[in-house]
């Protein structure tokens, strides 16, 4: 696969590069990367033939879109797509009273949840203020789902469904926006709202991966169905499909459980068999969906980029696949690359 390979969105008009540039990690999340390095990454990635890239106000309080901004504001605005997202209005304050984390030496706003019909709108114009640009090409409605909500998610999924689609699905029909959709944690949560209203796209985070393919179930083929567009984020369940199944790997932001550690050291196996390193893998199988024309990755240094972008390159034999769905690893109707 190549990064800048380009492939149709959906239903839409959109193309995208299989290789998306995910903004999070420079939006300062964890730890601080300094404003060069968040630079030299958005210009290698270019480099690459990368033209695809994802923000939201949520990274860095709005420092990612700040960052994105600094990055493409000289770029030919055709020459790329740049999705944002709603859901969380920012205000200015003092430095010393917001509560950053997990973001670190983020950008001076507080973050306040807003999933109405106004909200949505303010958010949206906020985001293209700070972009610096005159459009975004996706909206996606951040965070409705159980991970991030808790309790509270199906009243907030109510409120999104409601507002947030009503302000998002106007800005579609006035061509403000291409493509508008849902990115959240869950394809359950996804699944609902392909279900309730006419969405394009979704941002899944994780979920459909070379350890999880139950979205295969029903979310995938209705997003088939529908033309519906799924760019797949977090596609190493935030660890153990890059680092392997080693002491203290992380599967979905905790420790990975006994079971997992067991079925990716199985799955390595079968890599050392082939000569596929495992990240490979996990790079380019949710790639072979017909559903899913972009894999979004977000990285800390250059050198994390340049290694993703040669496991996306790296060639994969069709045996490896064949061996994974033979010896149970791997469901028998994944589609994989070939």
């Amino acid at each position: 696969m190549h990064p800048g390979e380009k492939r149709k969105f959906g239903r839409t008009e959109l193309d995208v590069t299989t290789f998306g540039f995910g903004t999070a990690p420079v939006g300062n999340i964890f730890r601080e990367i300094d404003e060069a390095t968040a630079g030299d990454m958005f210009e290698r990635a270019w480099a690459a033939g990368v033209r695809f890239f994802d923000t939201a106000p949520m990274y860095g309080h709005g420092l990612a879109e700040l960052r994105t901004s600094h990055a493409l504001r000289w770029k030919e605005r055709d020459d790329f797509v740049l999705s944002s997202k709603v859901g969380r209005l920012l205000r200015p304050a003092r430095r010393d009273t917001i509560d950053f984390a997990p973001w670190t030496n983020a950008a001076p706003f507080t973050m306040h949840f807003d999933y109405s019909y106004d909200g949505t709108m303010r958010a949206f114009e906020d985001s293209l203020q700070r972009l610096g640009l005159e459009r975004m090409d996706m909206c996606f409605i951040h965070d409705i789902d159980v991970f991030t909500r808790g309790s509270e998610q199906p009243e907030v999924f109510e409120q999104a469904m409601d507002g947030a689609w009503r302000a998002l699905e106007r800005l579609r029909s006035e061509k403000v926006v291409k493509a508008i959709g849902v990115g959240v944690n869950e394809w359950q949560v996804c699944h609902e709202a392909l279900r309730r209203h006419d969405f394009d796209c979704f941002l899944l985070a994780g979920r459909y991966t070379l350890l999880e393919q139950d979205a295969l179930d029903a979310f995938l083929p209705l997003c088939e169905a529908r033309g519906a567009a799924v760019v797949v984020g977090g596609g190493f369940n935030s660890g153990i499909l890059a680092t392997g199944a080693k002491e203290g790997a992380k599967y979905n932001y905790a420790p990975a459980p006994r079971d997992i550690l067991e079925k990716v050291a199985k799955i390595e196996v079968v890599c050392a068999a082939h000569g596929v390193p495992l990240a490979a893998a996990a790079l380019q199988f949710v790639l072979a969906h017909p559903a899913v024309p972009s894999f979004m990755a977000g990285t800390r240094t250059v050198e994390q980029l340049d290694q993703n972008l040669a496991w996306f390159s790296h060639p994969i034999p069709a045996e490896f696949w064949a061996d994974l769905k033979r010896q149970g690893l791997l469901r028998e109707d994944a589609p994989v690359p070939g």
